[in-house]
């Protein structure tokens, strides 16, 4: 057991891991049909890259291994690697589509007790925000969001620990927005956005920028709408991503619609084609 506790914590990154170079998209790039827009998103990788990889009979396999480990681990090595265990499991589950939501959201459940006797703050928060993104697979989102929020909590003042904590901020705004909870999305786009914007991830701000948005023109504040639009628009450009400016063309064309700008509409629209 000891062994095997070593293996799974060493496939824990580096502090000096940039997880904005890791290049994994999102699940969509809009929050259409109340969907996550940019979530799940890994605030910081852990072992799910590696069920990620495996073909879904494969991944229920080492679902079932990781489970049958996770509880040697908890009695041999403490709940470090326990939970790192059952991280990995209900990442293996989800990739396999075989497990009911019930046993995977008990998975997390477990993964997220273990976490409260976790010493070490980063490892912690690492594994708290993979049971976010757990949880927003399984569209349990105001479990997701409190994973991501008891996460954020935990990031360090370093270039790492911002970065975590970017994409965190960004993952509790499109939980908030997939609740319908816009009011309270606002600040996290906020300031999802001015964290992405001051470590340079010009993409990541554009999808903010778009989260907001779209949260403003839930509340029925079209004018903030469009300007959310517009300055997503302006980072997708920037970056060269052209679904992402299609997509907030589209929702400059509405926000224009609804300010009674028919017209302006009509030319985003164009623009979006």
């Amino acid at each position: 057991p000891r062994k095997g506790t070593e293996l799974l914590l060493q496939r824990q990154p580096s502090e000096g891991g940039n997880e904005e170079s890791s290049g994994h998209p999102r699940r969509s790039r809009g929050a259409a049909g109340e969907g996550l827009r940019g979530c799940p998103r890994a605030p910081a990788r852990s072992g799910r890259g590696a069920s990620r990889s495996l073909a879904p009979r494969e991944a229920a396999q080492a679902a079932r291994c990781l489970l049958g480990a996770a509880s040697t681990l908890e009695a041999a090595a403490g709940p470090e690697a326990a939970a790192v265990a059952l991280s990995r499991a209900s990442g293996a589950m989800l990739r396999s589509r075989r497990f009911e939501p019930s046993e995977i959201a008990g998975v997390l459940a477990r993964c997220h007790s273990l976490c409260q006797s976790i010493p070490d703050a980063t490892l912690r928060g690492r594994l708290l925000g993979d049971v976010g993104i757990g949880y927003a697979q399984l569209r349990v989102f105001s479990l997701a969001a409190d994973s991501f929020e008891r996460a954020l909590a935990l990031c360090g003042s370093d270039e790492a620990g911002r970065r975590r904590a970017a994409a965190l901020l960004q993952n509790l705004g499109a939980a908030h927005n997939a609740r319908r909870s816009f009011g309270a999305a606002l600040r996290w786009h906020r300031r999802a956005a001015t964290l992405h914007g001051a470590l340079g991830n010009r993409q990541a701000q554009g999808q903010c920028f778009g989260n907001l948005a779209l949260a403003c023109s839930r509340l029925g504040d079209h004018r903030a709408a469009h300007e959310g639009y517009l300055h997503a628009l302006q980072a997708f450009r920037d970056v060269g991503d052209v679904r992402g400016q299609w997509q907030m063309s589209e929702g400059l064309g509405t926000a224009c619609c609804r300010l009674g700008d028919p017209q302006r509409a009509i030319g985003h629209f164009q623009e979006a084609l």
